[in-house]
């Protein structure tokens, strides 16, 4: 029976070849673009369509967009907006997702259905009111607008999945804290919080990856160069009539920088922090 059981369980030789050809084809596939962004950089402006990637190679794309345009500007916007937005986003976040587990209030049923039907509205729909919306508040070419805005795309999934990662916390863990004389923003910042590690890693990746990736909103509310986003300044490379692939392509490998050193500084929570909040929402 063992051996019945073992030799059922062992794969043929052309299953296991076909199992590594599909993961092979697979990585190439997701790793692909990527290199050909990075080497389409390193190419002068004559070979910038060709496939001549290791010909006359040079860093001339790097100095121009360091030297000719307004990039550490443009980098220094998307930090301050995706930086204060993943601080709020994560308190915003972590407060309602633990709120809505430990507490009953009047309004929390209509509260989380309204932090669901927020995301089944596609971001296209919500450009135009939004527009008028911080027209009219004055908040267009200001960072703050933009930091209103992706708040509202990252809290309500990002409160969700809290709420699901905050449910698998014993409750007996609170009512410790109660016995020891804490009150409930002091439990939660004492001994809730500290747990919910894993849960705080995916929100602020989620957060920051919302607002330092996004292109539509950043496009629509902030125009001027020195009030441009990286995602907005890429596009001043790309005209009616020309298109600079050189220093666009440059401008994309350093933007994918930091949020590849975010994963990487991340990712040691993610996949527990995204697997607590999915089975257990």
């Amino acid at each position: 029976m063992v051996t019945m059981s073992s030799q059922r369980g062992k794969r043929s030789p052309l299953a296991s070849v076909g199992l590594h050809a599909t993961l092979i084809g697979a990585s190439v596939i997701a790793v692909f673009p990527v290199l050909w962004v990075l080497l389409t950089s390193l190419k002068p402006a004559k070979y910038a369509i060709t496939t001549d990637f290791f010909k006359d190679t040079t860093l001339d794309n790097y100095r121009y967009l360091v030297d000719k345009t307004s990039f550490f500007t443009w980098f220094g916007n998307s930090a301050l907006i995706a930086g204060v937005t993943t601080l709020l986003g994560v308190f915003i976040s972590a407060t309602t997702g633990y709120a809505v587990s430990r507490f009953k209030f009047p309004g929390m049923r209509p509260l989380m259905w309204t932090l669901l039907i927020t995301q089944m509205f596609p971001m296209a729909i919500l450009i135009v009111p939004l527009y008028n919306l911080m027209g009219q508040l004055g908040l267009l070419n200001q960072p703050v607008g933009l930091i209103i805005t992706y708040l509202t795309i990252a809290v309500p999934f990002c409160a969700w999945m809290m709420k699901g990662f905050f449910d698998g916390i014993p409750v007996e863990i609170d009512e410790s804290g109660r016995v020891d004389g804490l009150n409930p923003f002091g439990t939660f910042w004492r001994l809730i919080l500290p747990l919910a590690k894993p849960g705080l890693a995916v929100t602020a990746f989620y957060s920051f990856i919302t607002a330092w990736g996004e292109v539509a909103y950043s496009s629509a509310f902030m125009v001027g160069d020195e009030n441009l986003t990286l995602a907005g300044g890429l596009q001043t490379f790309v005209t009616q009539y020309t298109a600079n692939w050189g220093p666009m392509t440059a401008a994309s490998v350093l933007i994918a920088v930091p949020a590849a050193a975010f994963f990487l500084f991340a990712q040691k929570h993610l996949v527990a922090g995204m697997t607590a909040g999915a089975t257990k929402g």
